[in-house]
């Protein structure tokens, strides 16, 4: 449990710094000169250094352990959040953006730490916790940042130097946060990487293997692509809904700053609710019903994003639709987690940088068409961001699992978990035992199969310090 609070806290730091900027732009932009562009651009920026920090990250976690992958991504985009107090320029806000951006990387090491610790029927759970008490940093910076600026000010600082200053607070927060990681977390269950390698209690892979495994794989591209529409947009509402209420409705920065804060804010509860779903549907239905509940819950916050984008003429009516909104696709990024462990156990870290980098992804494509620049009105922009979401979540029917069907699909007669989770692993590494723990995943994930397929067998989970052969 440790480590459970030193992933989603480390992840909430990072969420702060990189959405530090936002409540604070209205004086940013009047201290820089920002145009509409510089902007756009700079909330593009920071987003797009996390797409491919993600995928490395996922590889670093599959091979020294989100432990030492973790802290070390902290530490080297810290010094970014810092250098937001000194600049002078829109080039050099788009810059600390980015680099502060690249610190989201984290969130993968959460997820693949989650995912080695807990056992399948609680992964979904203890990933939409960690991951949704991470992402809370969104909402909390909302309002954060804001105090923090009134308090300097009260001390006796003009606005000029105050925003500034206000940077040091997230800076401090991600780096004890690093360091909390390497103190007091601890790889898996039976130790870190280190010593569990050179005790031969895990297999200490290759990175070719490993990217071979996660690339061949198509389960996680589609996850990839349908993430890119629920964090992807969370990611983008985080950059514009600050700017969208002050502008558009004409409120001080404290209660923009408090509407923007109630969209992340409400991951507290709905990204662990989404978890939470994806394992009570997992006990009833099996993956198929984890599947059809992400389709499902995705799909609501499509049309509820339309309806966002349609009803800005009322205040009222546009914040009630943005807080259910944010229920649904923040659920749907918890219940896209519930699936990404079992894609693969031998890629377990790239395939959740593939998803988590699709996120990214999904942020840089819709602010550059829908938010870039003055092409369209941020409420339109709102509206065809929920119709692309409706559309890029179509693809979660095409995601099937031999040994547990689909959305569509029964599972294919005889195929069973071992089966799948083996055939990552040559006949000599099997011999070997390098599969052991993939066996043990296998045993623990017989209710993926339904009620039906786990009636007549066990429904406790392995020991994760117990051999297969020992059950």
């Amino acid at each position: 449990m440790a480590s459970f609070h030193m992933a989603w806290f480390s992840f909430f730091c990072c969420f702060v710094s990189t959405f530090a900027a936002p409540p604070l732009l209205p004086l940013i932009r009047d201290t820089l000169g920002l145009t509409a562009t510089d902007i756009g651009n700079a909330g593009i920026a920071s987003v797009s250094g996390a797409v491919f920090a993600r995928l490395a990250m996922g590889t670093a976690c599959d091979l020294v352990g989100p432990r030492l992958a973790s802290a070390s991504l902290i530490l080297l985009t810290t010094p970014a959040v810092y250098c937001s107090s000194i600049i002078q320029s829109p080039s050099a806000y788009l810059l600390v953006r980015f680099f502060s951006g690249i610190s989201l990387a984290s969130f993968v090491s959460t997820q693949f730490w989650m995912s080695s610790m807990f056992s399948a029927p609680k992964v979904g759970l203890a990933n939409g916790f960690a991951g949704g008490w991470g992402n809370l940093g969104g909402g909390a910076v909302q309002l954060i940042m804001p105090l923090v600026y009134e308090a300097i000010l009260k001390i006796g600082s003009t606005p000029f130097t105050a925003w500034r200053v206000a940077f040091f607070i997230p800076g401090l927060m991600q780096t004890f946060s690093a360091i909390a990681v390497l103190a007091f977390g601890q790889d898996m269950p039976g130790g870190n990487y280190g010593k569990l390698h050179k005790s031969g209690d895990i297999h200490k892979d290759s990175f070719g293997n490993v990217l071979r495994h996660a690339l061949t794989n198509y389960r996680g591209w589609i996850l990839g692509l349908t993430y890119g529409y629920c964090f992807g947009v969370e990611l983008t509402v985080d950059n514009v809904v600050h700017q969208y209420f002050y502008d558009r409705f004409d409120v001080n920065l404290q209660t923009a700053g408090f509407i923007a804060a109630s969209f992340g804010m409400a991951n507290i509860i709905s990204r662990p609710g989404g978890g939470l779903m994806s394992d009570w549907l997992s006990s009833r239905y099996g993956m198929r019903g984890r599947l059809w509940g992400l389709w499902t819950v995705q799909t609501i916050g499509g049309v509820l994003c339309v309806v966002l984008g349609l009803v800005d003429f009322s205040f009222a009516a546009s914040v009630a639709v943005m807080v259910l909104f944010s229920f649904f696709v923040q659920a749907a990024c918890g219940l896209t987690f519930g699936i990404v462990p079992f894609v693969s156990r031998r890629s377990l870290g790239l395939i959740s940088g593939m998803t988590g980098g699709g996120g990214n992804v999904g942020a840089v494509l819709t602010q550059y068409i829908f938010f870039h620049g003055t092409k369209y009105k941020t409420e339109t922009g709102i509206m065809y961001m929920g119709i692309m979401i409706i559309a890029c979540t179509l693809p979660i029917a095409l995601i099937y699992f031999p040994q547990w069907g689909g959305m569509l699909a029964g599972p294919r007669p005889g195929v069973t978990a071992e089966d799948y989770y083996s055939r990552e692993w040559s006949e000599r590494e099997r011999e070997k035992g390098f599969n052991a723990a993939s066996v043990r995943f296998a045993e623990n994930s017989v209710r993926e199969g339904g009620r039906s397929a786990s009636a007549g067998q066990s429904r406790h989970t392995v020991p994760v310090d117990a051999s297969p052969a020992g059950m």
